[in-house]
């Protein structure tokens, strides 16, 4: 097999090979049969979470499901269905997701398994759109948990450590629109005495900082009802189109200026027809709770000139709290610091310990999808460890990854 990576380029696989079924039965007897195994998704976690020195196995090629309850408050899809795919075929049948990804090109499978998030202080992460999961397990069997099973909060988001996940039951809503607004140079002032207001200014909310300054470079407001007035607590509206960071290509996002357009055109920060980047990036992210978010950029603000000089740009977004046993969102509303660094390993990963270190007396949990260096506390990881050894007690979808995070 040719050397295999992920998307960013950072990873590669350690796999004897890639399984590809065609069929639900095939994947059933692939995994039966297998002594150790990840399922690949799409290849956007930036370290070895996906690894293995088994077998792969990608469900790109089972058929793709979009199948909407008769109350029309659920759809059920396959696990390798595209958000941007997805959501294009809930539009159509006049139907929404409660929010997205900054990138419609994730998985839905592996997105939730990591509880990826978009934004908005009463939005939870994608992962608490899930009804109901359908998992291969490790014996080829195909169980169904549901929502207010025992075991369904440790099963959603469950980094791929219990089976296979070939389908979600997702819940949806009537289709709306939004407008998206982008503000430039938001004051160091309004950032300490306005924060929470400007973070609940609209449906989904992103605060943009490339750390070289005490103020905030860029605010993505995406409203259900039109801004008035070309200011936004000192911030101005910007001119034209924009892109998160300097130098890339504005007509790569999703339109902005207050145009009004499907929710599936907006909540994404990048387009689906286009690739928003090379993947000449990593990315690292901590959630801590969002009663402390000015203390948390106070305490990046501390090491800025070591963080500025291997970052691209840096993200701040809000998430609702859930009971989802690994998500970083359990029990308490969030804060989202992302950094998308530099494409330079040796380079990051001092500074990504740096972070963790000034963020650590703040309860920081890390995204697990994401480069991190310290151990993270997760309040439910010894529940978690417990569901994973029932349900895969010999280990065929641990690695190295799972054995240092379960023990």
């Amino acid at each position: 097999m040719e050397p295999l990576t992920n998307w960013a380029g950072n990873i590669t696989f350690g796999a004897r090979q890639v399984l590809r079924p065609g069929t639900l039965d095939e994947a059933r007897e692939l995994i039966a049969a297998a002594t150790k195994l990840r399922v690949l998704g799409s290849g956007h976690s930036f370290n070895r979470l996906a690894d293995t020195d088994g077998d792969l196995l990608s469900l790109a090629g089972l058929p793709r499901t979009v199948e909407v309850g008769s109350d029309r408050r659920t759809v059920r899809v396959d696990g390798g269905i595209r958000y941007g795919d997805l959501a294009t075929r809930l539009h159509a049948e006049g139907l929404a997701l409660h929010n997205m990804a900054s990138l419609p090109h994730i998985s839905v499978a592996g997105a939730v398994a990591t509880a990826t998030h978009g934004s908005g202080v009463r939005n939870g992460n994608l992962a608490t759109a899930v009804a109901g999961v359908e998992i291969i397990r490790a014996d080829g069997e195909l169980v169904t948990i549901a929502r207010g099973d025992a075991d369904f909060p440790g099963s959603v988001a469950a980094l791929g450590a219990l089976g296979a996940v070939v389908a979600l039951t997702l819940d949806v809503q009537p289709a709306f629109e939004l407008r998206q607004y982008v503000y430039e140079n938001l004051p160091a002032a309004a950032v300490r005495d306005h924060l929470e207001e400007i973070l609940a200014d609209g449906w989904s909310v992103s605060l943009f900082t490339r750390w070289t300054g005490a103020g905030i470079d860029q605010v993505w407001l995406k409203r259900l009802d039109p801004m008035t007035g070309g200011t936004l607590f000192g911030a101005t509206l910007a001119d034209g189109p924009r892109h998160p960071v300097p130098g890339m290509p504005a007509e790569n996002c999703t339109e902005q200026g207050g145009v009004p357009g499907p929710w599936h055109e907006r909540l994404p920060h990048f387009r689906m027809e286009f690739t928003p980047s090379s993947g000449e990036e990593l990315q690292s992210e901590w959630h801590v709770p969002r009663s402390r978010a000015n203390d948390a950029l106070d305490a990046v603000a501390q090491i800025r000139e070591r963080v500025a000089d291997v970052l691209q740009v840096s993200e701040v977004r809000t998430i609702a709290a859930d009971d989802l046993w690994l998500s970083p969102n359990h029990g308490r509303d969030s804060l989202a610091l992302h950094f998308t660094w530099i494409a330079d390993t040796e380079a990051v990963l001092p500074v990504v310990a740096d972070v963790e270190k000034v963020l650590a007396p703040l309860d920081a949990r890390p995204h697990l999808g994401k480069i991190f260096t310290s151990a993270p506390a997760l309040p439910r990881s010894a529940d978690f460890a417990a569901l994973v050894q029932r349900f895969d007690p010999a280990g065929k979808f641990r690695n190295d990854f799972l054995d240092r995070l379960l023990g």
